[in-house]
């Protein structure tokens, strides 16, 4: 799946979760609300995402900033997934899985494997685009959907701290996209 079409996946599956009831006739049975347990593991999913477009940076990519990015992206988002792990824990809440973690993860795979057929400066202007667009889509469903329905000040909290970073992490993306053009 093309960057594009990751990004419009990933926006339309979080952001149909909490839409869905305002577009249910009244007739109908409202959808129910996104919840703390779909949330955390909509947020965990999205941060293995990352890791794993890392990963595949760092063993195909040869360009030193390319390689830098995705060493922070890999070690950023595996430690806020430690902080979400540890966090669910403590509350004793099971991340649920959900339609939008299942879609994230089906996409993300087809991603994968399309930046896989790619080599040198082609496949590093793919990932970091990708990152960009990825991004993009990550921080906006934290601003609308994600932290808005959290219940739960402490996922609240750790969401905030991770749109901060990701914010951060969509910066750097941009800034790398425009020097590999």
């Amino acid at each position: 799946m093309n960057k594009p079409l990751l990004a419009l996946a990933l926006v339309f599956g979080i952001a149909t979760v909490a839409s869905v009831q305002a577009q249910t006739p009244a007739a109908a049975s409202p959808a129910p609300a996104i919840n703390d347990a779909q949330i955390a593991h909509i947020a965990y999913t999205a941060g293995v995402i990352d890791i794993a477009a890392a990963k595949q940076a760092l063993q195909k990519s040869h360009n030193k900033d390319v390689r830098a990015f995705a060493e922070e992206m890999a070690r950023d988002h595996a430690a806020v997934n430690e902080q979400a792990l540890a966090l669910v824990k403590k509350l004793g809440v099971t991340p649920q899985d959900n339609p939008t973690s299942q879609s994230l993860s089906k996409n993300a795979a087809a991603e994968l494997k399309t930046l896989a057929a790619l080599k040198g400066s082609a496949f590093d202007k793919a990932y970091v685009d990708n990152e960009v667009a990825y991004h993009k889509a990550v921080n906006g469903a934290l601003r609308s959907t994600l932290i808005p329905s959290a219940q739960n000040a402490e996922l609240k909290s750790l969401l905030e701290t991770g749109l901060k970073l990701f914010q951060s992490h969509q910066a750097h993306a941009e800034h790398l996209a425009q020097s590999l053009n």
